[in-house]
């Protein structure tokens, strides 16, 4: 997709501090980071939802993270933990169309996290869960 900033990057036409490149996968860093050291993971082959990615390219994504993550904890950068963020369209705040895995680096204290809505953690009704489970069981 030749507006996708994802796309040029892989293209060369845009600047990145890359950490890993194999011949469909890239990693890099992201250049508006949270803490220090979160990084991207993207297929190379534009896609912008899980849905129209190859289950192959997703497996080797989540390879490439474990790599990743275990790099981070020996790296020296301060990584208490890591968080695996992956949005999938633009209501779930996917804010580049192109499907990515955001690894971010997490320590106690630094401010990031979920907002979750107010009423949250109201638990539902087993029967609802039960329904909305047949109607996605129909679906595989």
């Amino acid at each position: 997709m030749s507006d996708c900033i994802f796309c040029k990057i892989v293209s060369g036409e845009f600047e990145s501090s890359k950490i890993y490149e194999v011949d469909k996968i890239l990693a890099f860093l992201d250049v508006q980071p949270i803490t220090k050291g979160p990084t991207l993971i993207i297929p190379k082959k534009h896609t912008e939802f899980i849905s129209e990615t190859n289950e192959d390219i997703l497996g080797h994504i989540f390879k490439v993270s474990k790599k990743i993550n275990v790099a981070l904890r020996k790296s020296g950068i301060k990584c208490e933990a890591v968080g695996y963020i992956l949005a999938d369209g633009k209501s779930a705040n996917q804010e580049v169309p192109h499907v990515h895995l955001h690894l971010v680096p997490r320590n106690e204290g630094d401010d990031f996290g979920l907002k979750f809505p107010e009423g949250y953690p109201k638990m539902s009704k087993r029967e609802d869960l039960n329904n909305q489970a047949e109607k996605i069981k129909k679906q595989i």
